[in-house]
This record gives C-alpha cells, sequence and structure tokens, in this order.
C-alpha cells in the first residue's frame, strides 16, 4: 500500500518534527535524534510532579499529542510499533524530574516495562523519586497472564496529569493513578489490519469478517466473527465489557484505531448510547482518534467507574489538543420545526390501482440499488443507487397516509416526502417535477401533462436540457411517448440513456465537473435510473409496443 512517508528509517523523526512545527513553541524535542525522541513541554514547573509516558509510535495523536497542561510532561517516542530506548527514558526522566519526583505511566508491554523499569532504576541512583505504573486494561484475552496497555492508558494520563498540575505530591498522583488502572477496562475489534510503514500488510482478517480483541500493534485477537453491522459490532464489544464493569456510574473512550471515518465512530457512539449499559455511562470522552494503530479500520471502548475524584481530574483543563475532552452522554436533544417548515399531512385515501403502482416502482428502485451504484462509482461518488433506495423506501412506508384517490394531492404529497427524505440535488429536482405536477394536475391537465409540466419546471430550475448528460436525456423522450404506452415510452427511455454514454462532455449536474475521460462509455446513472424503471413496469404489465 502507497503512503505518505519518505523512508521506513526517518518516518517518526519526520513525523515529530512536523509535528511539533504547529505546537507554538509549547513542545520541544530533546537532542540526539534520531536515536533520542522525546518531546517535552517548554513550560514545565520542575516544582510539581512530572508525567513520563510513551512507547512505540504508531499510535498517534498518542503520546506525543498528549504533551501539555494538564496530561504529559514529556513523551517517550520508539520507532513504529518498538519501544524507546534506556537512554532515551532516562534522558526524559533526567530533564523534567525536580524535587517532586517523576511519574512513569507504561502499557503492559514487555519492551515498554523493561526499558522504562531499568531508566527508573538509573534515575533513582542519581537521587530522583520515580514511580512507576504499569497500565493493564485490555481484557480480550482472559488467559493472559499480563493484560495488555491499550486506549485506556489515556484516562490514566489525564488523571495523574491533572494531579501533578495542581501541586500533588508524587505518592498522591501515583495512588490516584492506580485507582484509575484498576477500575479501567478496554476491548477493540476491526475490520482490517494496519499497514507498517516498509511492510507488506498482512491480510489476516477475511472480507466479511471482523477481529474482536486484537492489540494496538497488529496483535492477533481473541476471536474472528462474521461482521454484520454497527450495532452487532459494538453489541460484541460490549458483552466482553459488562461481565467486568465495577459497580456505579462510569465514563465511556471511544477510540478510533486509526482507520475508522468519523461517520462510523458515530454510529458506535449513537449504537452504545442504545446498548444494555447506556445508562450505566454517564460521561464520554470522543468519539475520536486517540491511541490508533496507524491505519486500522477499528474502534476500541474503555470504561472507567466514575468516582468524585476521577470525574473532577477529567474535567479538569488541559492544553493538548488531541485530548477531546469530558462531554455529558445523555439523550438526543431536539427541537421543533419553526412556522412554515412543519408539513401539512395530507388526507390519506385509498386506491389500490395507484398503490400497487407505486409499490413496484419503489421496489424496483430498491433492487437496482447495488448496480446503480456501482455505476456512478465509475464517474462520481456512488451514491446514486442508494438515494434512490433510500427515498423509495421511506415513499413505500409513507403509502398508507398518501391521499392516493386524489391524484393532484398525491402529486404534492410525493413531492413533499422527496424533499423531507431523498438527498442531494437529485431530491429537490424530483421534489420540484411532483410538486409541479400536482399544480398543473389542479388546473386541470390531464396526469400525462402534468407529468411533462413538472418535467418543464426542472428543466428551468435546473438548467439542464436534453445533451447535457443527465437524467433529462431519458425523462424527456419517455414523457414524449408516453401517450404510445409503457412500452413505447421505455423503449426512449433506453434510446436516451444509453446516448449519455456517448456524450463527450456532461454540461450540468455532478457530472460536468469531472473530465470527459472518466466519463467516456458510461451512462448518466440518473438517465440510467429512468430507462431502467420503465423497462421494469413494462417488463411487470407484460405491456408490448
Amino acid at each position: 500500500m502507497t503512503q505518505f512517508f519518505n523512508a521506513k528509517d526517518t518516518v517518526v523523526v519526520e513525523a515529530l518534527d512536523g509535528f511539533l512545527r504547529g505546537a507554538g513553541g509549547r513542545i520541544a524535542r530533546l537532542d540526539g535524534y534520531p536515536h533520542i525522541k522525546v518531546a517535552v513541554r517548554t513550560d514545565w514547573d520542575r516544582s510539581k510532579v512530572a508525567i513520563v509516558s510513551g512507547g512505540g509510535s504508531g499510535h498517534e495523536p498518542a503520546h506525543a499529542g498528549f504533551v501539555g497542561q494538564g496530561m504529559l510532561t514529556a513523551a517517550v517516542c520508539g520507532d513504529v510499533f518498538a519501544s524507546p530506548s534506556v537512554d532515551a527514558v532516562l534522558a526524559a526522566i533526567l530533564t523534567v524530574t525536580g524535587k517532586a519526583g517523576c511519574l512513569l505511566i507504561v502499557k503492559n508491554y514487555t519492551g515498554d516495562r523493561l526499558n522504562f523499569g531499568l531508566a527508573a532504576e538509573r534515575a533513582r541512583s542519581f537521587g530522583l523519586a520515580v514511580d512507576m505504573v504499569i497500565v493493564d486494561d485490555d481484557v480480550a484475552l482472559p488467559d493472559l497472564p499480563q493484560a495488555r496497555g491499550v486506549a485506556g492508558t489515556l484516562f490514566v494520563h489525564k488523571i495523574a496529569g491533572a494531579l501533578a498540575e495542581a501541586g500533588e505530591s508524587l505518592e498522591t498522583v501515583a495512588a490516584a493513578a492506580r485507582r484509575a488502572i484498576d477500575g479501567v477496562i478496554s476491548i477493540g475489534m476491526s475490520l482490517d489490519t494496519c499497514t507498517i510503514p516498509g511492510s507488506p500488510k498482512h491480510d489476516r482478517i477475511a472480507a466479511g469478517f471482523a477481529e474482536l480483541g486484537l492489540g494496538i500493534h497488529g496483535e492477533a485477537g481473541a476471536e474472528q466473527v462474521a461482521f454484520e453491522n454497527a450495532r452487532q459490532a459494538m453489541a460484541l464489544v460490549i458483552d466482553r465489557l459488562a461481565a467486568r464493569l465495577k459497580p456505579g456510574p462510569h465514563v465511556a473512550l471511544l477510540n478510533n484505531l486509526g482507520g475508522a471515518t468519523q461517520l462510523e465512530m458515530s454510529v458506535l457512539a449513537e449504537e452504545l448510547a442504545r446498548s444494555p449499559i447506556a445508562d450505566r455511562i454517564r460521561f464520554i470522552v470522543g468519539p475520536a482518534a486517540m491511541m490508533t494503530s496507524l491505519d486500522m479500520q477499528g474502534f476500541s471502548l474503555s470504561l472507567m467507574p466514575l468516582t468524585k475524584e476521577a470525574e473532577a481530574a477529567l474535567r479538569a483543563p488541559v492544553a493538548p489538543w488531541a485530548w477531546p475532552g469530558l462531554s455529558p452522554f445523555g439523550k438526543v436533544e431536539v427541537m421543533p420545526l419553526p412556522d412554515g417548515l412543519t408539513p401539512i399531512q395530507p388526507m390519506p385515501s385509498p386506491h389500490p390501482g395507484r398503490r400497487a403502482l407505486l409499490e413496484t416502482c419503489c421496489a424496483i428502485l430498491i433492487g437496482a440499488e447495488a448496480d446503480l451504484n456501482a455505476l456512478d462509482a465509475r464517474a462520481g461518488d456512488g451514491d446514486t443507487g442508494t438515494t434512490l433506495a433510500t427515498a423509495a423506501r421511506a415513499l413505500a412506508a409513507a403509502l398508507d397516509r398518501l391521499p392516493l384517490a386524489d391524484l393532484t394531492q398525491l402529486y404534492r404529497a410525493i413531492g413533499m416526502e422527496l424533499s423531507q427524505t431523498m438527498g442531494g440535488s437529485s431530491g429537490v429536482l424530483l421534489a420540484i417535477f411532483f410538486t409541479a405536477a400536482g399544480d398543473a394536475s389542479a388546473g386541470g391537465r390531464d396526469w400525462i401533462a402534468a407529468l411533462k409540466a413538472g418535467l418543464e419546471r426542472i428543466r428551468q430550475v435546473g438548467g439542464a436540457e436534453p445533451g447535457d448528460r443527465t437524467m433529462i436525456d431519458a425523462l424527456v423522450p419517455a414523457l414524449d411517448t408516453l401517450p404510445q404506452g409503457i412500452a413505447a415510452a421505455a423503449a426512449a427511455a433506453r434510446t436516451g440513456a444509453d446516448a449519455t454514454g456517448g456524450m463527450r462532455r456532461a454540461k450540468a449536474g455532478r457530472a460536468s465537473y469531472i473530465s470527459e475521460d472518466r466519463l467516456k462509455g458510461i451512462n448518466d446513472p440518473g438517465a440510467e435510473a429512468v430507462a431502467r424503471l420503465l423497462e421494469k413496469l413494462r417488463d411487470a404489465t407484460g405491456a408490448t409496443a
């Protein structure tokens, strides 16, 4: 996989320098590159307890991203997924430790324990007060003699950092850190492994599966499970955590392992809110990328008991931008629509024939979702099928409340429904189409003339004409020939849609932003949707030319 780096041997050094250039002088690095990679606060008061953490790189923004007021005093960075050296850890301790002492916060990996532990011993030989805590929050592998330290480490950073900033003693800070460690539990899930710079990717997770409990260095997890959706994924994670929850309220940390989109993370947050343990969660940190695993498309969930001490420390102000802050985990606030936007509901009325027609049209568009998305992906963003199918599902669900017996009001009701449920420019244009058709029908035009009036209105508003490579290229000939029957309209729409594949340049719509080379030989998805709809209707009714 191609990545934005120059060489695997320099990626961490260059990345750390790139990070420091935007730190506004509040964070510096120690000399000694490339063997010693330490980010330290420049505004540190050595009369307070220093908080030092770190480990392998590849978990950004951890660890350097959490250096600053209220969190870490220094972060010791190793190479990608490799523990920093003893000398690097010792350099950090010696730089920031004064009479108040230093607390080392170490994730439970052998390399980190050994290197931080030996550095602590050497620092003590200089007469410095150094304590060390080991974070072991991962519950994925219950039979593991020593659980791994993962994203729950960030709770420990924040709590220890807040108390150190407040001037508490090393003994007090270390005790609070140990209480946090004793309560925090974490587990992760991913749909894919990560890509280590300069190394081939290990495709351990098959398509359609997710791995539960994998480590932040890409280590194999507890098991692979068939993946269904975000709800199932969150349910599996919570199932592993629920048995270990302690009494009382908790705070959740929802962490992006690096490759999940913010859209996905927000969906996972909603599934957490719908879960059986939602009433136990008082606050949430995230969702955000905090303790990542390079580009891993996954997430982790950490839970910690919420004591008064922990809440105060988590609420304490911090300088690092990477800490998202503590937010109440509550209900969704809903405000009423302003006057003028609340839709007027039409009076429902039955009409079996029109209902059957609408049901058939909706089923056709839902069935074409994947094909239309694939067509759109060749020249756009691949969502035409989903946009139409979403609107079709909503319209099908609304049939019981539509005025099916009143064609004028039915046109208007469909237009209103599409304006609320169908996204993008297509939704607006089709809403205008049916609303204008309703107006024309109210003026006495028959159903075909009303639809042609709707078409004329969207040509005026949208600016597209035949030959511009839009759905107009199929709609115009279809409505022109509709008086001859559905078979004739379907044939005309197919001719119009196929013609868009040979048009050199789109002159309207989203395709007008795309180069001719990408559009060559590809039918416009909107025109193709019109053609397929009419062809399927023709087949369903058995119509002939």
